[in-house]
C-alpha cells in the first residue's frame, strides 16, 4: 500500500512538471488554429507585431497559470497524503470526529470530516468521554514519522497512524 501511495507521489509530481514545460513550449497562437479558426476570430486582421504581443501574453499566461496548476497538484498531493508520508511540514492537522467520540482506546479508529482515518497504536486512555462531532489536531512529532492525536478540551495525546 505504501508502494502504491509513492509511486502515485512521484506520478502526480512528474505530471506537474512535465504539464508546465509542455505549456511553456506551446507554439503561437496562428499554428494552434486552423486557417478559418484563425479568420473567424479576426486574428488574420493583426499586425504582425499586435501577433507577436498577443502570442507573448498568450505564453506568459499560460506559463503562470501552469506553475499554478503545478503549485495545486503538489500541495494537493502532500495534503492528499499527510501523514503516510513526512513532507517536512510540521503543520498540525485540524480537523473534527465524524460521529461520537467515545474515548481514547488502543486499536481505534477516528475518522474525520476531512475524509481521514487514523488508528491509535498506543495505550493512552480518556475513558467515560462520550462526545458528539468534537474538534480534534493531528500533529507530527519532531523527529521520525509519528503523528499524536488530540482531542480539543484534553490534555491526553495518543499516538496514531493514518489508515485512510
Amino acid at each position: 500500500m505504501a508502494l502504491a501511495r509513492s509511486r502515485a507521489l512521484v506520478l502526480a509530481v512528474a505530471f506537474a512538471c512535465t504539464a508546465s514545460a509542455a505549456h511553456a513550449a506551446a507554439p503561437p497562437i496562428q499554428q494552434q488554429m486552423s486557417t478559418e479558426e484563425f479568420k473567424a476570430t479576426g486574428l488574420d486582421k493583426l499586425s504582425p507585431d499586435e501577433l507577436a504581443r498577443l502570442n507573448t501574453w498568450l505564453g506568459r499566461t499560460i506559463e503562470t497559470e501552469a506553475a499554478k496548476a503545478a503549485v495545486a497538484a503538489k500541495k494537493k498531493v502532500e495534503d492528499d497524503n499527510r501523514g503516510f508520508f513526512n513532507f517536512g511540514s510540521t503543520d498540525p492537522i485540524k480537523s473534527a470526529i465524524t460521529g461520537e467520540f467515545r474515548g481514547f482506546g488502543q486499536g481505534r479508529v477516528y475518522t474525520l470530516d476531512n475524509g481521514q482515518a487514523w488508528r491509535q497504536i498506543d495505550e493512552a486512555s480518556l475513558a467515560g468521554v462520550r462526545l458528539t462531532h468534537p474538534d480534534v489536531v493531528v500533529s507530527p512529532s519532531l523527529v521520525g514519522n509519528a503523528w499524536y492525536f488530540a482531542v480539543k478540551g484534553y490534555g491526553t495525546r495518543a499516538k496514531v497512524i493514518r489508515v485512510k
